[in-house]
């Protein structure tokens, strides 16, 4: 079944004023009334982080974390939970109508592009994503044409009022209000975090006391939750894909070269993964700016 072109309508905001921006005829420059205009990169995304937005020259994951990430990710180690949220997502879409849905801090698109190949009405899916970091959203538009990326700040979205059906938030900072705001009324958004046990194996080469992750509130203000769901299970990374797991974590500031060569040559080693997922729905008294 075929795939919805890209989301060229999207209702996109300026991150200068704030006000609309346009396609023009060309297909290939958004603008606004006040003449601010931005360029589609040729692998088809948008910058919508002006430079006076920026906290530093290239913001978002180094190219190393970036290269570890896609080594580890597109192993299959998180494959099941990218299936655990695509089941999620058939639940709540409507199968008879167009669902919008934004991948926050996107990184390089994997989620992405597993839940257009395991969603069950992928091709009426008009899928979205933002990051910080340029070389990220280059990439992942450049392997899933049939979405929609930019690179913006979670913080500062650029879309319009009440636009998205689902929001999607994958370990990734964000701002409530934000979220509330580009969702519609009733809409939802899914929530992944750390489950208690997530890379505790990988802890205990770090850390002299191993503490369990506490629990997050992932619900926002104006948010009621559906469902939590729990996938926890155990993988086995070579030396190699090892060492890309840790850099792709926080943990990586605190392994020192010794504790790396170590993890590094290790004949084997499992690991347990551990995620939560929460479901929660946007509430009718939650209407930021209602359309009339």
């Amino acid at each position: 079944m075929s795939i919805l072109n890209p989301d060229l309508t999207v209702h996109y905001l300026c991150p200068l004023c704030n006000l609309p921006l346009h396609l023009e005829v060309s297909k290939k420059t958004y603008a606004c009334q006040n003449r601010h205009s931005f360029d589609r990169a040729k692998e088809g995304y948008l910058n919508l982080l002006p430079v006076q937005f920026k906290h530093s020259k290239e913001p978002g994951d180094s190219k190393q974390m970036l290269t570890a990430r896609r080594q580890f990710l597109e192993a299959g180690f998180y494959e099941p939970l990218a299936k655990g949220l695509a089941m999620i997502i058939n639940v709540t879409h409507k199968h008879d109508q167009i669902y919008r849905l934004l991948d926050l801090g996107c990184g390089e698109g994997y989620y992405s592009r597993q839940i257009e190949r395991y969603c069950e009405q992928s091709h009426r899916l008009l899928q979205h994503g933002n990051d910080i970091a340029k070389v990220a959203i280059a990439a992942a538009a450049k392997k899933q044409p049939s979405a929609q990326f930019v690179v913006a700040s979670s913080s500062r979205l650029p879309y319009s009022d009440n636009y998205f059906d689902l929001v999607l938030r994958i370990f990734a900072p964000c701002d409530d209000k934000e979220i509330n705001r580009v969702l519609k009324p009733s809409s939802h958004l899914l929530t992944v975090t750390p489950g208690p046990r997530h890379l505790w194996q990988l802890k205990e080469f770090i850390y002299d006391d191993v503490k369990e992750h506490a629990e997050e509130s992932t619900i926002p203000e104006g948010f009621k939750l559906l469902t939590n769901q729990r996938i926890s299970y155990k993988i086995a990374p070579n030396s190699e894909l090892r060492t890309a797991l840790l850099q792709m974590t926080p943990f990586a500031w605190s392994a020192g070269e010794q504790i790396q060569t170590t993890l590094s040559n290790l004949s084997e080693l499992e690991i347990e993964v551990d995620f939560i997922l929460t479901l929660s729905r946007k509430t009718p008294l939650a209407i930021i700016n209602p359309i009339n």
